[in-house]
């Protein structure tokens, strides 16, 4: 008896080999520090407190960089998995996987394998590494997807008429996500695709407004509202200061939490042309060569201008990280679909985008068969998991470390300066110190005598004062 009635295609495979080959990453690669590990910290101290409505940096520190949502998420996950590595990145598994299945239908449409847009996301670095990364901008990139996706459904989908509610649904998870910047993001390519195809009156008669906006003040609203009562001056430093003083100016001193992001201006399109790679390249190419219909086409246009608009508003900013390009992945996606039997040599393509997943899983691998494994990880958890259950203090010198701080579930102290130090070894009873090498020079040689080391990997070295 056949197992299968029919044979699976070669899109089916390579997708769920792909999602299965970041779920093991994600279960098997540490914390790294230091966004990954306190995004991860912040939704485990959630988790603890059971404090849903302030996010905390620390015990009793409220984190007002960023909306809830990713914390949510990964704090429920802890709820159900436990604290660990595949719990807190399991929530952004999921997240892509449903925007998967959001553009699906696209290739569908076109007689293509429904799986084909997965295929090219998930063979895109950018949109591989955040299938299990914990930040904010997986759910980002999930919500722009959600509004842009809704909104061309709601306006051109007679018998769906869910997706009308679902653009405003889209906007309130996105306030919850990341904040304004889902309108900034959203917005723009919606009014500029209007004003070329005159669409004003369809878009304002086919949307419910009314019924709308009341949806997206109900889902964020409450929360704005709760975090600012708790902790008065949240609106202030998040919409004022993350939103236009963190855009504006590399260099902006009210940062709370953060660390310098500076880039050359324009940085933003070497990302985009970097970790979108083959497929950035490939589309470039199909847009010059069919440049005369990218006006003319609605579907293209509107894919166009909202895979314009996101580098070109960041192009003016230095204060970026590569994974702002996150929210432009799926009309990268899309458009390849679009003009997918017009390729060369597909097959050929997808051979190039899988080096680097499986050339993700190989290095991790060699790395895992050698005993160098825990050396060239930036994270504390094997200094943390070998010497946690000795029962004793540990501390992080100068400034705690984020991972130390998760695996450690807050044990970790800092060891602010030389005279704690020498406070604590007064107390002559055991403790562990970690260490970064390049701060060790602010430790004088007599202290340093008195420690011993236990471990070391490429950046630190745990002590033990016995």
């Amino acid at each position: 008896m056949k197992l299968f009635s029919k044979k699976i295609s070669p899109y089916t495979f390579w997708v769920v080999l792909l999602i299965l080959i970041r779920a093991f990453l994600n279960y098997a690669i540490p914390l790294m520090d230091k966004t990954e590990a306190r995004y991860s910290e912040i939704a485990r101290i959630m988790a603890e407190t059971n404090n849903w409505t302030t996010l905390q940096i620390d015990y009793g520190v409220p984190f007002w960089a960023k909306p809830p949502l990713s914390t949510w998420l990964s704090a429920i996950s802890f709820n159900i998995f436990g604290v660990n590595e595949f719990a807190v990145r399991f929530p952004y598994l999921l997240l892509n996987i449903l925007v998967i299945l959001l553009v699906g239908k696209y290739a569908k449409r076109k007689g293509l394998d429904f799986l084909l847009p997965a295929l090219i996301l998930l063979t895109i670095p950018e949109f591989l590494l955040h299938t299990g990364v914990v930040s904010t901008d997986t759910a980002l990139a999930f919500c722009v997807t959600l509004v842009m996706i809704s909104f061309w459904e709601g306006i051109h989908n007679k018998e769906q008429t869910f997706w009308k509610y679902l653009f405003f649904a889209g906007l309130g998870l996105g306030l919850l996500a990341k904040g304004p910047i889902i309108i900034i993001l959203t917005a723009p390519p919606v009014f500029v695709w209007m004003v070329l195809f005159k669409q004003y009156k369809t878009v304002w008669k086919k949307l419910p407004w009314i019924v709308g906006i009341i949806i997206t003040a109900i889902i964020a609203i409450p929360w704005y509202y709760l975090a600012e009562q708790k902790t008065p001056g949240f609106i202030d430093y998040f919409i004022v200061g993350e939103h236009f003083k963190r855009f504006l100016s590399s260099g902006w001193k009210g940062d709370k939490y953060g660390f310098p992001k500076s880039q050359p201006l324009g940085m933003i399109w070497v990302f985009l042309f970097v970790f979108a790679i083959p497929w950035i390249q490939i589309l470039i190419s199909k847009l010059w060569k069919n440049k005369s219909i990218l006006f003319k086409n609605k579907w293209v246009s509107f894919l166009l201008f909202w895979l314009l608009w996101t580098p070109l508003f960041f192009t003016v900013s230095k204060s970026l990280i590569h994974p702002y390009i996150m929210p432009i992945m799926v009309p990268i996606a899309l458009l390849i679909t679009y003009w997918w039997e017009d390729l060369k040599y597909p097959k050929r393509i997808i051979d190039i985008g899988l080096v680097f997943p499986i050339l993700a899983l190989v290095v991790y691998i060699a790395i895992s068969f050698t005993s160098k494994k825990d050396f060239y990880i930036n994270s504390d958890k094997y200094f943390i998991e070998q010497h946690i259950n000795d029962n004793l203090p540990i501390f992080h010198w100068e400034t705690k470390s984020y991972s130390g701080q998760f695996y450690s579930k807050g044990k970790l102290k800092a060891m602010e300066n030389a005279q704690a130090l020498t406070e604590q070894l007064s107390l002559k009873k055991p403790f562990l110190l970690i260490i970064p090498h390049k701060k060790i020079k602010n430790i004088d040689e007599n202290t340093m005598s008195q420690l011993k080391e236990l471990a070391s990997n490429y950046k630190k070295s745990i002590y033990i004062f016995n």
